[in-house]
């Protein structure tokens, strides 16, 4: 099956195209025919991928990069007002589309599979992608991070299967029609968008709202905003609701979960029968995740035990504990984790993975808004490792808020106990941290910002 392209797509302009969820989309019309533009605020590999699929990526952002001939402008929720190239859309009269819309077009007449939940939704949709992939079913994914090399983080593909990572963040994941939909989990997250619990639940119920008459919901027994979610739409007509979890009541039930090193042994329960797989990452909360996945492809009609050993090609995506190499005796880890349950998840995981090792956490707090509902909740997590060092807040789209600072997490992290230093120089990070860490030991670099670059000059400081 080859969809063709969504109508006024056929030369799209995408402002902040380097962008996980924005490049993902772009690198899908280009493999379409699709003649794709857009600009950056930085060259990158991801733009350098996209160039190689024939698109035109400038960096910087300036009104004379959008082409007069531009079919549509494509815009994710962090693009500013007053950006110029947004600006001269309006003069030129060029419609300006939500990257969320753009997703939606590219899923018609497939049969989506859409992702959702305050945390795993990257790795579950890879873990989808790769596992249909490794069945040779090539579905069309885009997903919120890199599988391996940059750029792959999305594809085009010949099967009926769309799997798309569903983002919560703006409510953008109501412009969906899935299928089937997983629901992971639902935290109180995104505190510019949702004021309270009952915000993040009506949004949630929107989206299952959007499930094609007879499909299916997929939901996490489990956990306690994911099993409200469930409630709340038990009965819906036309919607069948698959629960998963370790409760003795989930239709697909996680019987035990088996650390195996940096590997987990998954024991589930199915339509009455024991389904036994391997999952190559560490931590429960990733043996959770793969469950999900296994549950939806099984929604669509995918052989359960076909796509169980399949799950095992899954072998992580960049940034969700992403070993980035060993120098030293000291192994260096990226997590994306920038949510006190993500954090806690991740540290618990590598803990437990570790025998016995000392856990070092570079952590690059993300949004002012986050810190300042979450930072005593952050400071408690990073008690969980052995040492941590935490540098200024990463803003990404936010401007500064008076009094919210890192010290809110590193004050909480001291009252928890934790052995904490504040470095305010981004640039003398890795050389901090480097110094720290002895033979054995683990270091984790830890956020959703540009911390991540900082793996690379930790590992030549321990070289050195």
């Amino acid at each position: 099956m080859t969809p063709g392209l969504p109508t006024a797509m056929d030369r799209p302009h995408f402002i902040g195209i380097g962008g996980a969820g924005m490049s993902g989309i772009a690198k899908i019309l280009a493999q379409r025919g699709a003649r794709v533009a857009g600009s950056d605020a930085r060259d990158s590999e991801t733009a350098q991928a996209l160039r190689a699929h024939g698109a035109t990526v400038h960096v910087g952002h300036a009104a004379e990069h959008l082409a007069d001939d531009a079919t549509c402008v494509v815009v994710s929720s962090a693009i500013r007002a007053d950006n110029p190239e947004l600006a001269r859309a309006a003069e030129l009269g060029v419609p300006v589309v939500h990257r969320s819309d753009a997703l939606a077009g590219l899923m018609g007449g497939l049969r989506p599979i859409a992702v959702a939940g305050t945390h795993g939704k990257t790795t579950t949709t890879s873990m989808l992608a790769v596992s249909l992939s490794a069945l040779g079913l090539d579905p069309s994914y885009a997903i919120g991070g890199d599988l391996d090399a940059p750029g792959s983080n999305a594809h085009h593909g010949t099967g009926d299967i769309f799997v798309a990572e569903a983002d919560e963040s703006d409510r953008s994941f109501h412009k969906y029609d899935p299928q089937v939909a997983i629901v992971l989990n639902a935290e109180l997250d995104h505190h510019a968008n949702y004021a309270s619990m009952d915000e993040i639940y009506e949004s949630f119920e929107t989206f299952v709202g959007k499930i094609v008459p007879g499909g299916t919901l997929v939901v996490a027994a489990d956990q306690e905003g994911a099993a409200e979610i469930a409630a709340r739409v038990a009965g819906k007509e036309d919607l069948n609701v698959v629960t998963y979890g370790e409760s003795e009541k989930s239709d697909v039930r996680i019987l035990a979960v088996t650390p195996r090193g940096l590997t987990s042994e998954v024991r589930v329960e199915l339509a009455g029968r024991e389904i036994v797989f391997t999952v190559s990452v560490p931590g429960r909360h990733y043996a959770h995740n793969a469950v999900a996945a296994l549950a939806a492809g099984v929604a669509l009609g995918v052989p359960a035990d076909d796509l169980a050993a399949a799950l095992g090609k899954y072998t992580g995506v960049k940034r969700r504990l992403q070993l980035k190499g060993e120098a030293a005796g000291v192994q260096v880890i990226d997590s994306y984790a920038h949510h006190p349950t993500e954090m806690t998840a991740d540290l618990e995981a590598i803990r437990g993975a570790a025998d016995g090792s000392r856990i070092l956490v570079l952590f690059q707090p993300h949004l002012f808004s986050r810190t300042q509902e979450l930072g005593t909740e952050m400071g408690q997590a990073l008690a969980l490792a052995d040492a941590s060092v935490v540098l200024d807040i990463y803003p990404a789209r936010e401007d500064p808020v008076p009094g919210v600072t890192s010290e809110i997490i590193i004050a909480a992290a001291r009252a928890a106990g934790a052995d904490v230093t504040a470095e305010h120089d981004k640039a003398a990070a890795a050389g901090v941290i480097a110094g720290m860490a002895k033979p054995g030991d683990l270091v984790l670099t830890m956020g959703a910002g540009d911390v991540t670059d900082i793996g690379p000059q930790i590992l030549a400081h321990l070289t050195h």
